[in-house]
Parts: structure tokens; sequence; C-alpha cells
């Protein structure tokens, strides 16, 4: 896999990857009683990004990982994937 490809692939699961991540455990405002005035009650009190971030970069590696596996592996066709047509 070249080297622009394997990027380009790895940025798509991590972003994809980042709105998969980011609502788990991430509590509103009104939910927490700290609504700040100009705010919209559903703000994220305390959003933690970086937790955020480390998580979904650990996540997009396993993944990753599994789908450069998959590209580079002489055993994975789309002859293996048993319910597309055979031409």
């Amino acid at each position: 896999m070249a080297l622009p490809l394997a990027i380009g692939i790895f940025f798509v699961i991590w972003w994809t990857t980042l709105f998969l991540v980011m609502p788990f455990g991430i509590k509103t405002q009104q939910e927490e009683h700290s609504v700040v005035p100009g705010s919209a009650e559903s703000a994220p009190a305390n959003p933690r990004l970086l937790r955020i971030v480390l998580i979904t970069t650990a996540i997009s590696c396993v993944l990753f990982a599994i789908a450069h596996w998959a590209y580079v592996s002489p055993d994975i066709t789309l002859d293996s994937v048993p319910f597309l047509p055979r031409f």
C-alpha cells in the first residue's frame, strides 16, 4: 500500500471513528445544572477532548491494521464474500 493511500485511509477511518466516539461519556450543561449564560443547554459541560482524541486514535489504529491486513492479504479477495454474484 502506498503511503499517500495509507494516510488517506487512516484519515477517513479516524474521522469516522471520532464521530462515533465523541458522544460517549459527555454530559450536557443541563444535566450538570451548570448552564453558562449565552450558551446552549445542550453544550457539553466538560468535553475532555484529549481523552476523545486518544481513544479515537487507538481504535483507528486497530481498524487500520485490520484494513491494511485485508488489503495486503492474498487470501482475501472479492470472491471471499459469499453474497456477491460470481462473474
